[in-house]
C-alpha cells in the first residue's frame, strides 16, 4: 500500500467520528433530529474498517523489517520555540493497532444500541455528537505520537466523560456525578502532567520515539540517576490511577453510572478507563527500569481488585454491580502490567496479559451493561435488582446475552475471559518465584484468585436475582414488558459472540501475543503453556463462586438474608462502600469547603472593607465645594494650563541640574 493512502487511512479513523460529531452538532437540533444517530453510525463505520486495515496490512508490513515496527502520518507543526518542538502526528504500532480495532467497533455497536435506547429523548442530537466527539478523543489519544498529544486527548476523554455522565443534567444526582468524576480526574491529572514535565526536563524530548524507543539512554539515565525514573513513572501511574479509576482514586467510576447506559457500556468497556492501562503498558520502556514502580503498579492493582470486588457482593442495582465489577477488572490488568517486574521474559508476558485481559474485557463488560439497559429499559428504567426477578421468560433475548457476558466475566473454561484471567494468573505466579519480589507477588497472587472467587460470585448472584425465581415486574414496566427490539438486539447478539469466542480464538492461534510482541519495549518471547495447577485452581475458585451464588439465590433464596445478619458490620461496611465517600468527605471535601468559605469571609469582611474604605477618600473631597470643579470648560482648561506650566517648570529644573 502506498505510504500516502496509509496516511490517509490512518487519518480517517479520528478525522471521521470527529465529522460526524460536527455534523450532528450543526445540523442535528434541526431537520436532523430523529436520524442524528446516522452520521456517528457512519463515521465510526468508516473508522472501524480503516482500524482493521492499519491492524491486517499497514502495520504488519513493518514486521519483517524486526523490532518495533511504526508507521507515522504526518500532521502540522504545532510549537517551535527554542527547544521545543511539538507535531502534531499521528504514530500507530502493534499495540495502537489492537487497541483501535476494539475501541473503533465497541463504539460502533454500543452507537447503535444507543440509537433504540435514547430513542424520544429531547437531547437526542446532543447525545450523538457528544458520542462522536467521544470516540474521536479517545482515538487520537491511542494514535497520539508524543506525551504533550496523549495529554491533550487524556483531557479531552475526561471532558466527554463530564458531558455525557451528566447528559441528564437536570438531575441533582448526574450533574453531582459529572463534577465529581472530573474533580478526581484532576488529582490524578496532575500527577500525569507533572510527569511529562519531568520527562521533557530529564530527555528533552516529549516524543514516543525519542523518549521510548532509545532503550540504552534510558539506561543510562537509570544508572546515573535511579529515583529520576522512578519518580516519572510513579507520577505517571497517578495519572493511569484516575482515568482507570484505581484505589484510591476509584470513587468516580460507579457513580457515573448517572448518565445513559450506553455512556456505562462505552466508558467501562472501550473508552476511558482503558486510557490508563494502555499509557502504562506504552510507557513500559520506562517502567522497566524502576522495579519499585512496578511493584507499585501491582500492588495498586491487587487492592483495588479485591476491594472493589468486595463492595459488588452486596450491591442492589445491577448497574452498580457492574461499574464495581469494571474497577476490580481494571485492577487485574495493573496487576499484569506490575508483574514485569520480573524482569526479561516476564516484562512482554506480563504486558501482553494485561493488554490481552482489556481487549477481552471490553467485549463482555460492554454486553454486560447493554444487557442492563435492556433490562432498564423494559422495566420502566427500574435498575435495582430487588425489585424485579424471573426475567428470563419475558426477555429471552436479553436474558441469553447477559448469560454471556456472565460466563466470559466469570472466567469459565475456554471462554474470553478465562484465557486473559489465566495469562495474568501465570504472569504473577512467575514473579512470585523471584527472588526478592517473592512476599510482593504470592500476596498479589492471592488477592488475584480471591478476586476470581468473588467475581464468580457477585457476577452469577446478579444473574439469578435477574433472570430466576418468581416473575416480578415493578410497576414502572407495566403489565408485559418487552425485550430489545432489533436495532437494540443486534449489537447484544454480535458482542455475545465476541464474548465468549475472540479469547479462545487469540490465544489459541497465538495471534494476540504474536502481534502485541511488536510493539516498542516488547519483543518476542516463548509464550508459557498454561500450568496444569493454575488451571486447576482457577476452575476450582469459578465453580465454588458461581455454585455458592447458585445455592444462595436460586436453591435457598432466604440464606442471603441470614448470611447479611450473622455479617453484620461487615455486610454494611460492603454495602456502604466500606465508607470511601464519606472518608473522602472528611479529609478532602469538608477541609476544602471550610477554607472556600474562609477566603469568601475574608474577601467579603476584609478585602472588600478596605476597597469600600478607599472609596470613601474621593467621596469625602468630592463633597467639598472646589473653585475648578464647576462644570464649566474655561475653568477645566485652565486647570490643565496649571498642570502644564508646572510639570514644565519640574522638567526645566531637572534639566537645569
Amino acid at each position: 500500500m502506498p505510504e500516502n493512502v496509509q496516511h490517509i487511512v490512518m487519518w480517517l479513523i479520528p478525522l471521521a467520528p470527529l465529522a460526524a460529531a460536527i455534523v450532528t452538532a450543526l445540523l442535528g437540533p434541526g431537520g436532523m433530529r430523529e436520524k442524528s444517530h446516522l452520521p456517528c453510525w457512519f463515521g465510526l463505520a468508516v473508522a472501524v474498517v480503516c482500524a482493521y486495515v492499519l491492524l491486517w496490512s499497514i502495520v504488519p508490513a513493518g514486521f519483517a523489517e524486526g523490532g518495533s515496527a511504526a508507521v507515522v502520518a504526518p500532521g502540522y507543526q504545532w510549537l517551535d520555540i527554542g527547544g521545543m518542538n511539538i507535531k502534531l502526528d499521528l504514530r500507530a504500532d502493534a499495540m495502537t493497532a489492537i487497541m483501535l480495532s476494539m475501541v473503533t467497533l465497541v463504539s460502533l455497536l454500543v452507537s447503535v444500541f444507543a440509537a433504540g435506547y435514547m430513542h424520544g429523548d429531547p437531547g437526542y442530537p446532543r447525545f450523538f455528537a457528544c458520542f462522536s466527539f467521544f470516540v474521536f478523543s479517545m482515538c487520537m489519544l491511542v494514535l497520539s505520537s508524543s506525551f504533550l498529544e496523549l495529554f491533550i486527548f487524556w483531557e479531552g476523554v475526561g471532558l466527554c466523560s463530564y458531558l455525557l455522565v451528566g447528559f441528564w443534567y437536570q438531575k441533582p444526582s448526574a450533574a453531582a456525578a459529572a463534577k465529581k468524576a472530573f474533580v478526581v480526574n484532576r488529582i490524578g491529572d496532575f500527577g500525569f502532567l507533572t510527569g511529562i514535565f519531568l520527562v521533557w526536563t530529564t530527555f528533552h524530548s516529549m516524543d514516543f520515539s525519542a523518549v521510548l524507543g532509545h532503550p540504552e539512554q534510558i539506561a543510562q539515565i537509570a544508572a546515573d540517576q535511579p529515583g529520576r525514573i522512578t519518580t516519572i513513572c510513579l507520577l505517571l501511574l497517578l495519572g493511569a490511577m484516575g482515568k482507570s479509576a484505581q484505589f484510591p482514586l476509584h470513587v468516580w467510576l460507579p457513580d457515573a453510572m448517572e448518565g445513559p447506559t450506553p455512556v456505562s457500556a462505552l466508558i467501562h468497556a472501550a473508552t476511558m478507563v482503558t486510557a490508563g492501562v494502555y499509557m502504562i503498558a506504552r510507557c513500559t520502556p520506562l517502567f522497566v527500569h524502576s522495579q519499585t514502580a512496578q511493584i507499585v503498579v501491582s500492588c495498586v492493582g491487587g487492592v483495588t481488585a479485591l476491594i472493589a470486588a468486595l463492595i459488588a457482593l452486596t450491591q442492589n442495582d445491577l448497574k452498580r454491580v457492574l461499574a464495581y465489577s469494571t474497577v476490580s477488572q481494571l485492577g487485574y490488568m495493573f496487576m499484569a502490567l506490575g508483574a514485569a517486574a520480573a524482569g526479561g521474559d516476564a516484562v512482554t508476558l506480563g504486558v501482553t496479559a494485561g493488554m490481552f485481559h482489556l481487549y477481552t474485557h471490553a467485549f463482555f463488560k460492554a454486553l454486560l451493561f447493554l444487557a442492563a439497559g435492556s433490562v432498564m429499559h423494559s422495566m420502566g428504567d427500574v435498575i435495582d435488582m430487588r425489585r424485579f426477578s424471573g426475567l428470563r421468560r419475558a426477555l429471552p433475548i436479553t436474558h441469553w446475552t447477559f448469560l454471556c457476558g456472565a460466563v466470559a466475566l466469570a472466567g469459565v473454561p475456554l471462554l474470553s475471559g478465562f484465557w486473559s484471567k489465566d495469562a495474568i494468573f501465570a504472569s504473577l505466579y512467575t514473579a512470585a518465584h523471584v527472588p526478592g519480589l517473592e512476599t510482593y507477588f504470592w500476596l498479589v497472587f492471592l488477592s488475584a484468585v480471591v478476586t476470581a472467587f468473588l467475581t464468580a460470585f457477585y457476577t452469577f448472584r446478579a444473574y439469578f436475582l435477574t433472570f430466576w425465581g418468581e416473575e416480578r415486574f415493578p410497576e414502572e414496566a407495566g403489565h408485559h414488558p418487552h425485550d430489545a427490539p432489533p436495532v437494540m438486539a443486534l449489537p447484544l447478539r454480535i458482542l455475545a459472540i465476541f464474548a465468549l469466542f475472540i479469547g479462545g480464538v487469540a490465544a489459541l492461534s497465538g495471534w494476540f501475543g504474536g502481534y502485541l510482541n511488536h510493539a516498542i519495549g516488547l519483543a518476542a518471547v516463548e509464550e508459557e503453556g498454561f500450568s496444569a495447577g493454575l488451571v486447576t485452581v482457577s476452575v476450582a475458585v469459578v465453580v465454588a463462586g458461581i455454585g455458592l451464588a447458585w445455592i444462595m439465590y436460586v436453591v435457598a433464596p432466604k440464606l442471603p438474608a441470614r448470611v447479611a445478619t450473622a455479617f453484620g458490620p461487615l455486610y454494611q461496611a460492603s454495602l456502604n462502600k466500606f465508607y470511601f465517600d464519606e472518608i473522602f468527605w472528611g479529609i478532602i471535601v469538608a477541609p476544602l469547603r471550610a477554607l472556600a468559605w474562609l477566603s469568601s469571609w475574608f474577601d467579603r469582611s476584609v478585602i472588600d472593607s478596605i476597597v469600600d474604605g478607599l472609596a470613601l477618600v474621593p467621596r469625602l473631597f468630592s463633597s467639598v465645594p472646589l473653585i475648578f470643579q464647576n462644570g464649566r470648560l474655561p475653568s477645566y482648561a485652565m486647570v490643565m494650563w496649571i498642570g502644564l506650566l508646572v510639570c514644565l517648570a519640574f522638567a526645566m529644573r531637572l534639566f537645569a541640574n
